[in-house]
């Protein structure tokens, strides 16, 4: 038994490597099937480190890391790479696929054959279901009635069904027609149907001919009542790109523009994706157009974090000052009441306010009419916008601030405020002279945190106001409310046109800005350590 032991545990290490060697290649393999492939190198990159640091003496202290390193590359850097990877090309909701995906979709589309359409019905037969093709009078198809046999139509597989002529025996026997309703719920069925029509039945020699040189006919789902013949609209040319059989227009693949284009500049859709450079970081910078909602919504990010920054930290600095004062009673207490905003989750919060600021039913205009007689149009007008913001975001904040401050000022030692009281200091001066400046310099990297977090404070927007009111003549949608990252998101996501190519450009910058700060942060941090005795 102990022989056993002791061959697995030599065994042991290289085992588990092969298995996972194996699993990540095959994850690997998977993921760049999908058409992942920056994932895919991911992947393979730290898999490859993984087998190593478990499988190599050598690998040290990295045994403990790897999970964080890991994590890292996967969740953090990658989607880092992959945003900026996006910011170089025309990637959009008119762009989404590659360019032999968007030419094998458009080659898809087609056209009903003038004439080919024919009424259909359905006809419960046991578990499945028959389709008939009623008669054509006109002497554009068959004149006789067409009959399937028995199929489900469950699933949306693509399915060949023989259609036959119908005798009386098979007219008689046949189920009532389903109503309309049975052709909704099997429409995904439907739509991958196709009825095959063999040519009319002429003597037998003509009839061996025909079969030759005419193939069966091939009926697709017209409507929710017909089916009917189709056939493909565009076809491939020699130069890759693609002729309107209609109109004979040749369409012809732009290589700058991501479009096949017709020599009169008709752009056919869906586009697919190609490689801009530089062009969505120019069109921010110097697009007229864009530069000036662009700079407006910069602004106004700047002001709205450093406004609140100011404004909470102020309020929590005064209760907290407050709050310490020796002679207040109940202290406890008020410390509960003013930390409950902050132990409320914030959206809650926030959806609270946007009642209480209703211009019509909000208690707040409501006390506001009874007292001045007037109703303030807090989401209509600029102005206020931005004002019920910073009121319900320093609302937000300042209880975290007044704990923080509340900490720093019991460090500082109690001596410092009684030679102040013998020297006949009040209560300015020793805020001036004495908290204020032994509070400040450890406070500063927080400060630059907070101002960083509310630069990206994108769920307070999004829930309180959406961006709005709206500014007017820009060439993307942007409100006069957003800040950078809810302006990211609409360019992205809503009513712009889904551009994801230029959002993951401006996202590039709000994260270069945010790095800049982050580094201020901890340059900041680094002189506040090295200032220390």
């Amino acid at each position: 038994m102990s022989g056993l032991i002791g061959r697995w545990q030599t065994w042991q290490r290289p085992v588990l490597g092969v298995l996972w060697s194996a699993l990540v290649l095959w994850g690997v393999v998977a993921v760049h099937a999908a058409g992942q492939s920056l994932l895919a190198m991911v992947l393979l990159a730290v898999g490859g480190l993984a087998v190593w640091t478990y499988q190599s003496s050598r690998s040290g202290a990295l045994r403990y890391l790897l999970p964080g390193i890991a994590t890292a590359l996967i969740f953090v850097i990658f989607p880092m790479l992959y945003t900026f990877g996006l910011s170089f090309t025309n990637y959009s909701a008119r762009n989404l696929l590659d360019r032999d995906r968007a030419q094998a979709q458009l080659r898809e589309e087609s056209l009903q054959v003038a004439g080919s359409q024919r009424a259909f019905s359905l006809h419960a037969a046991g578990s499945g279901w028959r389709v008939r093709l009623a008669p054509v009078a006109d002497g554009a198809a068959p004149a006789t009635t067409l009959l399937s046999a028995a199929v489900p139509l469950l699933a949306d597989a693509p399915l060949v069904l023989a259609m036959v002529p119908a005798t009386e025996a098979d007219l008689a026997a046949l189920a009532p027609a389903a109503p309309l309703r049975e052709h909704v719920d099997r429409l995904p069925a439907l739509r991958a149907l196709q009825l095959q029509i063999q040519p009319q039945q002429q003597p037998q020699q003509q009839a061996q001919q025909q079969a030759q040189q005419q193939p069966p006919t091939l009926l697709r789902l017209g409507s929710l009542r017909e089916f009917a013949e189709t056939q493909p609209l565009y076809d491939s040319t020699p130069e890759g790109g693609l002729r309107d059989r209609v109109t004979g227009t040749v369409y012809l693949p732009d290589e700058s523009e991501g479009f096949f284009t017709s020599a009169s500049g008709e752009q056919l859709q869906p586009g697919f994706r190609v490689n801009v450079g530089l062009r969505h970081y120019l069109r921010i910078f110097s697009d007229e157009r864009f530069r000036e909602p662009f700079a407006s919504v910069f602004v106004w990010t700047v002001v709205f974090s450093a406004l609140t920054v100011v404004g909470a930290t102020a309020l929590g600095l005064l209760l907290a000052v407050l709050l310490n004062w020796d002679a207040l009673e109940c202290r406890p207490a008020y410390r509960l009441v003013l930390f409950l905003p902050y132990a409320v989750p914030g959206f809650i919060s926030i959806l609270v306010f946007k009642g209480l600021f209703n211009q019509n039913l909000g208690e707040i205009n409501l006390i506001l009419n009874g007292l001045f007689g007037i109703k303030p149009a807090w989401f209509s007008d600029p102005l206020l916008a931005k004002t019920m913001l910073l009121i319900v975001n320093i609302w937000l904040g300042f209880p975290y601030m007044m704990v923080l401050c509340s900490g720093l000022i019991k460090s500082i030692p109690a001596d410092l405020y009684e030679a102040s009281a013998v020297a006949g200091a009040g209560p300015w001066v020793n805020f001036s002279r004495i908290t204020m400046p032994l509070i400040l310099k450890p406070l500063t990297p927080l400060l630059i945190s907070a101002f960083a977090f509310n630069f990206n404070n994108f769920v307070l927007i999004s829930l309180l106001t959406g961006g709005a009111p709206d500014q007017l003549d820009t060439a993307l949608p942007a409100g006069t409310t957003d800040i950078l990252v809810s302006y990211t998101w609409r360019i992205a996501f809503q009513d712009s046109g889904q551009q994801f190519g230029l959002a993951a450009a401006i996202s590039t910058v709000i994260f270069l800005i945010v790095a800049a700060i982050t580094l201020v942060q901890m340059r900041t941090t680094r002189i506040n350590d090295d200032a220390r005795p």
